[in-house]
């Protein structure tokens, strides 16, 4: 860990982040006796397809047309954008967004691990979850105390498998918005 820090020095980094299994002491200990904080207690969520749908939502999948609105939503809602993850998931047709009187107000780069969401409201994450065919891998993060989102999740059959921890050192910006986060952050 100390060779990660000490490479994300040498190149600049402004902080790292990263996600941590919750239940293991060893590395929560090692993780904040080398300066990281923790930001976030999240949830690993599994389930089959919900096949929900939310009124006034919906959801397609992302093209290239989206990707500027995709942009201004994460950086709003986390100060920066992810214009490459975006657009390799619009690429490999992972990438929905979700619509609202006819503009994108939410996206996903896919509901598991290696993908993230990001939408204005709980509303539009419900939408993006409710309409998924799939979760990938081991489930998607929810942050725990987005404590509609969380138990919404578990009202429509979905359960938690694990507890995570999201820790960062350096620059963190707190999300200003709805988001489920991936362990790439």
């Amino acid at each position: 860990m100390q060779a990660v820090l000490d490479r994300a020095a040498e190149r600049g980094a402004p902080g790292i982040r990263l996600v941590q299994a919750t239940f293991h002491t060893r590395s929560l200990s090692l993780y904040a006796k080398l300066g990281f904080e923790v930001r976030e207690l999240l949830s690993v969520m599994q389930g089959g397809p919900m096949k929900i749908s939310i009124e006034g939502c919906t959801v397609r999948p992302a093209g290239d047309a989206d990707a500027a609105a995709c942009d201004r939503l994460c950086a709003a809602v986390h100060g920066h954008t992810r214009s490459g993850e975006v657009a390799d998931a619009i690429r490999d047709g992972d990438a929905r967004v979700v619509e609202r009187d006819g503009r994108v107000v939410g996206y996903t780069t896919g509901l598991g691990y290696f993908g993230h969401s990001v939408a204005e409201c709980n509303r539009d994450l419900m939408a993006l979850i409710g309409a998924a065919e799939r979760f990938d891998g081991p489930g998607f993060l929810v942050p725990a105390r987005n404590a509609a989102l969380f138990r919404w999740c578990l009202e429509n059959g979905l359960r938690v498998v694990q507890p995570c921890t999201l820790m960062t050192i350096g620059l963190y910006s707190e999300p200003a918005g709805a988001w489920i986060p991936s362990i790439l952050m």
